[in-house]
């Protein structure tokens, strides 16, 4: 599926070809039962009419028998038939979930426009509530055989009474359904409000701490009060129109029943029913409010289905933000990473070069700068955004697949996201890593007491975001993590703002140590006198353009704003 054609429509058609084994076989067997169950109150009729009416008492047995064997069937197909529409269900919205989260993960960035707790709440609730379509083919199919059939009997009786009913519930189905668009945008509005409330809530807690250290914890939670009561509101409205729809479909439900058996009694009056067919009528016109119940909560299910399979489109449809070439892994050449008259945000013309077995410093005056220059490396800014060529290897960053590009090029974020789990889990993200390799990247980054304050080491317990853990110690593990990868050319952006100077220094001798030999590159970003006294050299970015460059002795000793900007 492209993205272009990723709609509500197209998610919901999807989830009916992907589980149709299993609507098939739940919708047989739930048609099956809702036979049957028609079938009840004319089998009744029959014995009466047949059996007690006569004081037969061998076709009583039979009867007995018979309706045995019916309620049997009637039971093991209602029984399996759910289990298999439950399960549709549950596959559909764990398949769902899990293309979300590829969506959401992916390299190329998504232009959903949704925050990380609407996010959350499409994978969470959306996701579940789209899968119900699933169900809904399944109970409509069900409920109009049993329509079908209670009308074809109440036709055998009398043709008048079947033509009514054949007649009258679609009549009542299709009026009722006049308000599934009203539903449909209430339980959008529903779910939009709810996500909205979810979103924030993830804002505030992961700022909590800032919150509290400015004092503005309050001022957030009456934000919170105020977007949570919105949401109740659009809740409130959501519940009373499903409120009306049911009442009005119980209502008209009852009263068109009730004209059905009292045409019936008028028939028995007149002689023109046995008391046989009129109990089976009477049963069959209290058993048809059952499935027409069932429609109108059809309708219900469908609408909040297709709301929510209209935010999963959003999020599956939404287009890359960058475009990426199919080349493969460059071969490795001497200028292992390249700008070339680079032009985005504040950076003009920017030039610079990263040799092999080279430590380049980066120092931009203007951190939103530095900012620019680390999305354009981590491959977030689209081609269209930026003027000039980015090269790894020598080869255009827009010419290789993302994968390729990243297998040369590890952007260490100043923003350090750890996992939940254990810190050998987040030190080898995924891969198979020796504990000789793991303790060699912590020594480098200077980070040997976080294992050491744990009697489990390499199994010590993360909590979310590594929030059991000080920013310092935050930072020093995502740098070891990125020396764990050891990739061809590193671009670390400032390491160490969390890192008191004693560290500081120890771990920028032992990155030059780690990686100051071979043909790896490493550029680093960053304002740090101690990492960039380990440098080669340092380009000196000024108001987008690099107006210096050279080793950091030289800088200091001749530039006084490099001076100045280093040293305070």
């Amino acid at each position: 599926m492209t993205v272009a054609e990723t709609t509500g429509g197209v998610v919901l058609r999807r989830a009916l070809r992907r589980q149709r084994a299993r609507v098939a076989a739940g919708t047989a067997l739930l048609c099956t039962h809702q036979a049957t169950e028609a079938l009840v109150p004319v089998a009744i009729g029959v014995v009466i009419d047949r059996a007690v009416a006569t004081g037969d008492v061998r076709a009583l047995l039979l009867s007995l028998a018979g309706l045995a064997v019916l309620f049997t069937v009637l039971a093991f197909a209602y029984r399996a038939g759910a289990r298999l529409a439950f399960a549709a269900v549950e596959h559909e919205a764990h398949a769902t979930r899990v293309e979300i989260v590829r969506s959401v993960l992916d390299p190329r960035g998504r232009r959903s426009g949704m925050r990380d707790g609407e996010l959350l709440s499409v994978t969470a609730s959306d996701a579940e509530l789209s899968a119900l379509v699933v169900r809904v083919a399944g109970l409509t199919a069900a409920a109009l055989t049993a329509i079908v059939v209670a009308a074809v009997a109440l036709l055998v009786v009398d043709v008048p009474l079947g033509l009514g009913v054949l007649i009258g519930v679609p009549v009542l189905v299709i009026a009722l359904q006049r308000m599934s668009p009203l539903l449909t945008r209430r339980s959008t509005s529903q779910q939009e409000a709810l996500a909205a409330t979810t979103a924030l809530a993830v804002d505030l807690v992961s700022g909590l701490r800032v919150l509290r250290g400015i004092g503005a914890q309050d001022h957030a939670a009456r934000r919170y009060a105020g977007s949570s009561r919105n949401a109740l509101d659009v809740t409130l409205r959501a519940a009373t129109t499903k409120g009306l729809h049911l009442g009005l479909t119980t209502t008209v439900n009852g009263l068109f029943l009730a004209t059905v058996a009292g045409f019936a009694g008028w028939l028995a009056l007149q002689g023109r029913l046995t008391i046989g067919e009129l109990v089976a009528v009477v049963g069959l016109a209290q058993f048809i409010a059952e499935p027409v119940q069932t429609l109108g909560y059809c309708v219900q299910l469908f609408a909040m289905a297709r709301a929510s399979a209209g935010r999963v489109a959003r999020v599956l449809g939404a287009e890359p933000v960058v475009q990426p070439g199919d080349a493969g892994p460059p071969a490795p050449s001497p200028s292992r990473l390249a700008l070339d008259g680079v032009s985005y945000a504040g950076l003009d013309d920017v030039s610079v070069r990263v040799r092999a077995g080279e430590i380049l410093g980066v120092l931009a005056y203007d951190p939103s700068e530095a900012e620019a220059l680390v999305a354009l490396l981590a491959g977030r800014v689209p081609r269209a955004d930026h003027r000039g060529t980015v090269r790894v290897d020598g080869v255009p960053a827009d010419e290789l697949h993302i994968d390729a590009a990243r297998a040369v090029v590890l952007v260490e974020q100043h923003d350090v996201a750890l996992f939940e789990g254990t810190l050998r889990a987040n030190l080898s993200a995924g891969a198979s890593v020796d504990d000789e390799v793991l303790r060699a990247a912590v020594r480098a980054a200077a980070a040997e007491d976080v294992l050491a304050a744990h009697p489990h080491g390499f199994d010590r317990l993360l909590t979310e975001r590594g929030a059991n853990l000080s920013g310092g110690q935050r930072q020093r593990i995502g740098l070891a993590r990125a020396l764990v990868a050891d990739p061809p050319v590193l671009v670390l952006h400032n390491p160490t703002t969390a890192v008191d100077a004693v560290t500081e220094g120890l771990l920028a001798t032992r990155l030059a140590e780690a990686r100051g030999a071979g043909a790896r590159g490493t550029l680093l970003i960053t304002t740090s006198p101690a990492l960039l006294r380990i440098t080669d050299r340092v380009a000196v970015i000024d108001r987008g353009r690099v107006v210096a460059e050279g080793p950091h002795e030289r800088l200091l000793a001749s530039d006084a704003r490099y001076r100045e900007e280093t040293l305070r």
